[in-house]
């Protein structure tokens, strides 16, 4: 009989973790019979339903607070309010932005991936296929806040914006006060864009590129920009090619005053100011914006310098009829509570002030109440600019350059066999600070450095000193030229002192020679242009270029500043004959100017910042409005051979240049081109009379330039038209002119080498 037993009913268990026992052991000895089979019944296990997300997703919830991850947990949440219970998108209900929501993270990473196959594309389609990212961006804004995922849409925004900052200020500004469902209702801006269809217009050989890669990149972005384009948008198929700002259609049809395409007319979205910031219309109407206002004070510089000048009304009161200086000061820089047409000091870095700036502040406030003021001209008579012209001889026709410092104390020029030489205007000696060369009577230094021609030079500002120290107890600050900027074929630009006569730093980059050269109005940074057709601005204490601005097709000739050193203009030689205008907080170029046939040989801003002059050497001098991007006229008067320097007057109403033909010419900025042409005339000598100049000198509409063979008059000279907006005509002998500076005291400065062999040239 054995001791075995069937096993317990009542030890069942459910589920995957049943075990089931072995059977004891028999104690009797030998053999023993099987049990019989066990007469229980089965009980099914019972079914347990699984969890619904609800519960999972408080049980993650959960989790992420225990273990801190506060931002994982916010974003979790937002996450599963686009989910159903079954973990699909769930879909909007009546009355909201969009009958189709994707996970509220899709809208950023889409954007992220398309912006990327714009930008590694080809650079001919960058700019049309770029059109769709403003759209997208803001309607994925819109939809993230009209689905109420507040996080995403504040992520969005701020990864995404800076791309649309410099076009799109405004705009961005207003998105950013739509953060709730209730606005994308209510808010005008976001109902013009929800009301109306974005229209955006693409080549047609792109549009079909652009679907393309939508369809094949479906999971990575194809499907939100696919989606908002159906919905919100309009693409037009255009045959043209693409157009960008530096295409050859876009510079052809400003030239022209070609109208716009209806396509381009109809571009963005009707009754926004700005429609879709860089876009066709902005292209073909020059149309961002520009801050053309003087540049504002440091607000402790301006302080320092009120009060000094209010001691010095003080110490030294004016005569009967002339303001004070402290009311001159506020004329010239008047306390605006909104500048709007003015740059901010924090959109470019500057170095602080220091106290030789309060010096040159107060002197220039002096020399613009005490200057000659030109008030226009009137009875067909200009106003009487006396010239003052420095002559080179022995030169041996070695010169390419020349400068003039700001305070009228140095010049300096470049030579073709690579050197530099300063002169004191006045004779005096030059100072050193070297110990060795401190009992040195020399008027002029020679700067070795360069190893090839020197195309260009610019000293620092500078300003005569006032009488007095205002500093009591410390050195009076100087406020001459400390510093000589030039740059030559060998590709360098370099920084030379003129204290220890040395050079202090070498600029490298460009690749090839470089032409023009220019200090910024401020200080500090100054610009230079190359052969390589890039525009370079550089800051004195880097070694390296702060701004790289390319867009010119050929290499640069010159280089020029804004007034209010916010913005830099360049122009091109050979075949692209344009001129650009670049903006230097972030390197755009925001107005092209196009006319020119010729070489174009000088650029000069006027101080109202309104107005740029260009020549070429062609003879003809062109007046641009500088907002429209306009030719305001054609001045005529030099003989071919080239302008080499332009200069306003203080007042902008006059304009001096110099040139190849031996004259120094002044021009009324202000009257028309357009008129009656007087009688010609021409004296004995082949020399041009000064239009409007004492005597019995009489306005001229044509002179012939000297001939060839002046002494027996075999080659006939050729006639030059002389436009009616010429105020003077002074001319030398044999020597062209090659700088002609206009101080601020309106006092015209000129500088050119004796050159024989000018005047024996047939041009």
């Amino acid at each position: 009989m054995s001791n075995t037993g069937p096993p317990s009913a009542g030890g069942t268990t459910t589920g995957a973790g049943f075990t089931p026992q072995p059977a004891p052991a028999s104690t009797a000895p030998g053999p023993s019979a099987p049990p019989p089979p066990p007469t229980t019944t089965a009980v099914p296990p019972p079914v347990i339903p699984p969890p619904n997300n609800q519960n999972l997703n408080q049980i993650v919830t959960d989790y992420l607070l225990k273990k801190g991850y506060k931002r994982t947990e916010e974003i979790f949440r937002q996450e599963v309010k686009d989910l159903d219970d079954a973990g699909r998108p769930r879909g909007q209900s009546e009355g909201s932005v969009s009958d189709r929501i994707f996970p509220a993270g899709k809208y950023l990473t889409s954007f992220k991936h398309y912006e990327r196959w714009v930008d590694n594309g080809l650079d001919l389609y960058k700019f049309e296929l770029g059109k769709v990212l403003w759209p997208l961006f803001v309607y994925s804004y819109l939809r993230l806040v009209g689905q109420a995922s507040t996080a995403h849409a504040k992520e969005f925004m701020q990864k995404c914006r800076g791309r649309f900052e410099s076009q799109h200020i405004d705009e961005l500004r207003g998105l950013e006060l739509i953060t709730l469902a209730a606005h994308v209702r209510e808010n005008s801006m976001a109902k013009l864009y929800l009301d109306n269809r974005y229209v955006i217009p693409i080549n047609k050989s792109l549009t079909g590129t652009l679907f393309h890669f939508l369809e094949r990149e479906l999971d990575q972005c194809g499907a939100v920009v696919l989606d908002l384009i159906q919905k919100h948008c309009r693409v037009d198929s255009v045959d043209r090619g693409p157009i960008e700002p530096f295409s050859f259609e876009a510079i052809y049809r400003r030239a022209r005053n070609v109208d716009l395409d209806d396509v381009d007319i109809q571009e963005g979205i009707p009754g926004l100011t700005s429609r879709s910031g860089v876009a066709n219309r902005d292209i073909l109407e020059n149309r961002a914006t520009l801050k053309l206002g003087p540049l504002p004070l440091e607000g402790e510089l301006r302080d320092d310098v009120a009060a000094e000048l209010e001691e010095e009304d003080r110490l030294h009161p004016p005569k009967d009829g002339i303001p004070t200086l402290i009311d001159e000061f506020n004329s010239m820089h008047p306390i605006k509570k909104e500048a709007g047409d003015s740059p901010q000091r924090t959109d470019i870095p500057y170095p602080p002030s220091r106290a030789r700036d309060v010096v040159v502040e107060m002197q220039k406030v002096r020399e613009n109440r005490d200057r000659f003021r030109i008030e226009g001209r009137t009875g067909g008579v200009g106003p009487g600019l006396s010239v003052c012209m420095f002559t080179f001889h022995n030169h041996l026709g070695s010169f390419s350059c020349i400068d003039f410092s700001k305070d009228q104390l140095l010049v300096a020029v470049g030579t073709t066999e690579s050197y530099i030489r300063v002169w004191s205007l006045d004779g005096k000696p030059l100072n050193s600070r070297l110990p060795p060369e401190r009992d040195m009577k020399v008027n002029n230094r020679k700067l070795i450095g360069h190893s090839a021609p020197v195309y260009s030079v610019a000293f620092s500002d500078s300003i005569r000193n006032m009488d007095r120290n205002i500093y009591d107890g410390q050195p009076n600050p100087e406020t001459d030229s400390k510093l000589l900027l030039s740059c030559s074929a060998d590709g360098h630009v370099r920084l030379w002192s003129l204290d220890i006569w040395t050079c202090l730093c070498i600029y490298k980059g460009h690749d090839g020679p470089v032409t023009s050269l220019s200090w910024s109005p401020q200080g500090h940074y100054f610009v230079t242009g190359g052969w390589d057709k890039t525009v370079r601005i550089w800051a004195q204490d880097h070694a390296s270029a702060q701004r790289l601005l390319v867009g010119h097709d050929t290499p640069i000739s010159t280089v020029a500043w804004h007034p209010n050193g916010a913005y830099v203009f360049s122009a091109s030689d050979e075949t692209d004959k344009s001129i650009r205008m670049w903006a230097m907080a972030n390197g755009n170029c925001v107005r092209i100017f196009t006319g020119h046939t010729d070489y174009i040989s000088a650029l000069e801003c006027a101080p109202n910042g309104k107005i740029l002059a260009s020549a070429d050497v062609g003879g003809n001098i062109f007046l641009w409005d500088i907002e429209k991007a306009t030719r305001i006229k054609r001045c005529r008067g030099h003989g071919r051979g080239g302008i080499w320097s332009l200069s306003f007057g203080v007042e902008s109403s006059v304009l001096v240049s110099g040139g190849q033909d031996n004259t120094v010419r002044v021009w009324d900025v202000e009257m028309p081109a357009e008129g009656s042409r007087p009688t010609n005339q021409q004296d004995g000598e082949g020399t041009i009379v000064a239009a409007g100049a004492q005597g019995d000198a009489k306005q001229v509409s044509t002179v012939s330039q000297a001939s060839s063979n002046p002494g027996t008059g075999k080659k006939k000279g050729k006639e030059v038209m002389i436009t009616p907006d010429q105020i003077s005509a002074f001319a030398t002998k044999k020597t062209p002119v090659l700088k002609v500076q206009c101080t601020r005291m309106n006092l015209v400065i000129a500088g050119g080498c004796y050159y024989p062999e000018t005047q024996e040239r047939d041009r």
